[in-house]
């Protein structure tokens, strides 16, 4: 399934192409797909990326894993863009032996939709970590458990997650809703790409793949984000991705909202945090 296609212009930084309609969440692009996509560009503009097209979509050079990747990506989020034609422009603010700094802007028509700055260096890769605490491994199998239905025709979240008709979701539901021993929310996803193995733009679009938490305290309309950062802490290994949702503090007007995605090997590949607006109620 194809992202988008993008025709680059390295002498101005400009990126041309088309946001699928089959990346949205209800009528509206997915963040996480907007954030893959800007750092794909910002990769790109740093040569660290190329014409060979990856798993979700988007063109990467091969031998991707000795190339620079983008190990911390923050992004203010103004509008929420419609399918269609759209542009990214790159303008590079360090280009160095060891981190380069890229700064990104989406727009469609004349208005921005995210602005985005972009961390670049050599990604981890089965390194043992000095230190890691790592919450997942201890509550998710490496696998969705027998029975757990991906998000499909006839599934109750079939309407709005449109993500599903490019990559395989497992939401375990009974995880959405409040907790029975009335501690914070921890939702709980399986993903994966169809037929193909996670890259790191997948890993990076998983780190928003959550409903949001809000649903734990029955607030279940549109939670917009307006910022969110995301660290990559290592290149994911073939399988699935396993991706636990949480927060700290659920406000009157603002909650955050913390993804940790961890591959098959049980490594923490991708860690977000956003900051995002609460629902009215129903």
């Amino acid at each position: 399934m194809t992202l988008t296609t993008v025709e680059q212009d390295d002498r101005t930084g400009l990126y041309d192409g088309e946001l699928n309609e089959h990346w949205t969440i209800g009528p509206k692009v997915h963040g996480g797909a907007m954030l893959a996509l800007c750092a794909k560009a910002a990769r790109i503009a740093c040569g660290s990326g190329g014409q060979e097209r990856s798993d979700s979509g988007i063109e990467h050079r091969a031998g991707e894993d000795g190339g620079f990747q983008p190990i911390a990506v923050s992004a203010n989020y103004m509008w929420a863009p419609d399918p269609g034609p759209m542009r990214v422009r790159t303008s590079i603010r360090k280009r160095g032996r060891r981190v380069s700094l890229v700064d990104v802007e989406l727009t469609q028509g004349d208005r921005t939709a995210v602005t985005v700055a972009v961390t670049l260096a050599d990604a981890e890769h089965h390194v043992p970590p000095l230190l890691s605490f790592n919450p997942v491994v201890p509550l998710m199998t490496p696998e969705p458990p027998p029975g757990l239905e991906p998000i499909g025709p006839g599934h109750p979240m079939a309407d709005i997650v449109h993500l599903a008709h490019g990559c395989d979701i497992r939401p375990a539901l009974h995880t959405l809703g409040p907790r029975s021993d009335g501690g914070p929310p921890v939702f709980e996803y399986w993903v994966r790409p169809k037929d193909s193995a996670p890259d790191v733009l997948f890993a990076l679009l998983c780190g928003d793949v959550s409903a949001p938490v809000t649903f734990a305290v029955d607030r279940s309309g549109w939670a917009p984000t307006v910022q969110l950062t995301a660290y990559l802490r290592g290149l994911p290994a073939d399988g699935w991705l396993r991706v636990m949702c949480t927060a700290v503090q659920i406000g009157q007007d603002w909650f955050d909202e913390d993804h940790i995605v961890v591959d098959v090997e049980g490594r923490i590949i991708v860690q977000t945090r956003q900051l995002a607006m609460v629902p009215p109620p129903a």
